[in-house]
């Protein structure tokens, strides 16, 4: 999986098409993440001592991997990425648009 937790993506497919937002949590077996603001979902919370008066809350769900793509600051696109190896052996991910560099974390 090549999206990380701290990339900005934008959603390409569903009904939040071309929201960019930031990932909170990735999960490499499911193929999935999670992104700021996006899937919103309710909640149905019993009361429990930390929250006594219980109640509905909004929280993001999963997203499936294949519906997002990092987003390029640089360019202002959406954008695929590929490995590359440096002189010095450390890898980095590219940008196809741009061909900026980002950090693997």
């Amino acid at each position: 999986m090549r999206i990380k937790k701290g990339d900005r993506v934008k959603v390409i497919t569903g009904a939040y098409k071309g929201t960019i937002g930031e990932v909170t949590s990735v999960y490499p077996k499911e193929d999935k993440v999670i992104v700021e603001g996006v899937n919103m979902v309710k909640k149905h919370q019993k009361p429990t001592q930390a929250n006594p008066d219980g109640g509905i809350i909004e929280k993001e769900a999963k997203i499936h991997a294949s519906n997002v793509m990092l987003w390029d600051e640089k360019s202002k696109k959406a954008s695929r990425i590929k490995m590359e190896v440096k002189e010095d052996g450390t890898k980095v991910r590219v940008y196809k648009t741009s061909g900026k560099e980002v950090k693997v974390k």
